[in-house]
């Protein structure tokens, strides 16, 4: 009802721009640009937490981009997820290699989103990064890319608030936090498995999520059921209604080639994750 009445009240009354706030527009020219006028490009956290796939942002987080995130996810601007969810399909775009499909390997696009934990849906009255997903899904079927979304993860116990923490803290507070939800594997099927989430910082959740997703997949490995069948062991998991990607075991505790962590699935494709936005440091390592 929350997220229905938000809706409602968008559409009828004015309203200002979520990012700069410029009058009697919801998404002004010049933020709708910063949050999807330029070309997603990777994104390295450092230290780069092991297990991580291969990230794809389409903004680095700063003034309105984050402003445009908060209002979406905290204040519930759901006029905002048709420009939100285009930012996530330029991003999965970008691993991809193009319409095509990535390294030229057809096929649909999962998109698996992070979970957001059951209390933050209850508050916010929506959880921000499937709507954002379920947008994205639909702007790839419109440009020509098979897409559809298997909220698949879910979370198996409480986590702490992650806000000042710093890496090894987030990746500790996150370990085995995520699960693959019973009967979730069958609908990892038939498709190319990309995690969505709407930011990256340390990488710590994103990790987090492909360790699920590919040992939920290794689970069901050899039951003759059509399941998803990643390479390695270790993966992550993420969101309800699409395919994973794993990444391979590392020795090291930290890792800074994330070419070396994506795992190759089932179909011989590489994991990786799309998001809108990273730290701008991120594409400065990535463009070195």
């Amino acid at each position: 009802m929350r997220g229905w009445w938000r809706d409602l009240t968008d559409l009828v009354l004015p309203t200002d721009c979520a990012g700069c706030g410029a009058p009697r527009t919801t998404l002004c020219p010049r933020c709708r640009t910063a949050l999807a006028g330029g070309a997603p490009r990777r994104v390295r956290p450092l230290p780069e937490p092991p297990g991580l796939p291969v990230v794809y942002a389409s903004a680095p987080y700063a003034e309105a981009v984050r402003a445009l995130l908060l209002a979406h996810k905290e204040r519930g601007a759901l006029t905002l997820t048709g420009a939100l969810g285009a930012a996530v399909a330029g991003a999965v775009r970008a691993g991809l290699g193009g319409p095509a499909g990535a390294f030229g390997v057809p096929g649909t696009v999962v998109l698996v989103p992070v979970p957001s934990a059951r209390w933050a849906v209850r508050a916010r009255g929506h959880d921000p990064v499937r709507r954002m997903a379920l947008a994205a899904a639909g702007e790839l079927r419109r440009t020509g890319t098979p897409a559809r979304v298997a909220a698949v993860l879910r979370q198996r116990r409480p986590v702490a608030d992650q806000a000042g923490l710093d890496a090894r803290r987030r990746l500790a507070n996150l370990a085995g936090a995520l699960e693959v939800a019973k009967g979730g594997e069958r609908l990892l099927g038939g498709g190319r498995v990309v995690l969505v989430d709407d930011l990256v910082t340390t990488g710590a959740t994103l990790a987090e999520a492909a360790r699920a997703l590919r040992e939920g997949t290794v689970w069901c490995r050899g039951r003759g059921n059509g399941a998803a069948r990643p390479v390695y062991e270790n993966a992550t998991r993420e969101g309800r209604e699409e395919r994973q990607t794993g990444t391979r075991p590392e020795k090291g505790k930290w890792v800074h080639g994330a070419v070396k962590n994506a795992a190759v699935n089932a179909l011989g494709a590489p994991s990786y994750a799309a998001v809108i936005a990273a730290p701008r440091d991120t594409f400065e390592i990535a463009g070195n």
